[in-house]
């Protein structure tokens, strides 16, 4: 080791895979290795089918599940008093630059704290969640958080 370099930090790879296959109009059944397979369609704004998840829901569910999770680990490493975490999410779709994309997703996750001087800590730890979620880091999209934290009475 060179030790004017510092250590050696060596970075790993990860790989995910799901399968899709089509059934009929705009519509498929995903699923992944061990996981239940789930009906998707185009949202029925774009000619799909009704009650089941579109991308576009899977997209805004997946930064809102990414954020949690990376919170949640957070706070057990510092040892927050987590009483629940509960989050609504909503992504903005438009027209732009010939195309629909994301432009923006809100997040409003509220986090049960079992303690007031929690709520401070809580407050932090979850934007600094956000700002690791890797998810988020890897859109285009602006993602606003707008976390509600309380304390369990």
């Amino acid at each position: 080791m060179d030790e004017t370099r510092g250590p050696k930090v060596t970075h790993k790879s990860f790989l995910y895979k799901t399968q899709l296959a089509w059934l009929e109009n705009r519509s498929g059944t995903l699923s992944g290795e061990q996981k239940p397979s789930m009906r998707v369609s185009s949202p029925p704004e774009f000619k799909g089918e009704a009650g089941v998840w579109s991308p576009e829901e899977l997209f805004v569910g997946a930064v809102d599940t990414c954020t949690m999770t990376t919170f949640l680990a957070f706070a057990k490493r510092l040892q927050i008093p987590l009483v629940s975490y509960s989050s609504v999410a909503e992504g903005v779709l438009e027209f732009s630059d010939g195309g629909y994309k994301f432009t923006k997703v809100i997040l409003r996750p509220t986090i049960l704290v079992s303690s007031p001087e929690a709520v401070e800590q809580a407050r932090s730890t979850f934007h600094d969640a956000h700002g690791s979620c890797l998810i988020t880091n890897s859109i285009h999209a602006e993602v606003v958080v707008e976390p509600s934290i309380l304390v369990k009475t």
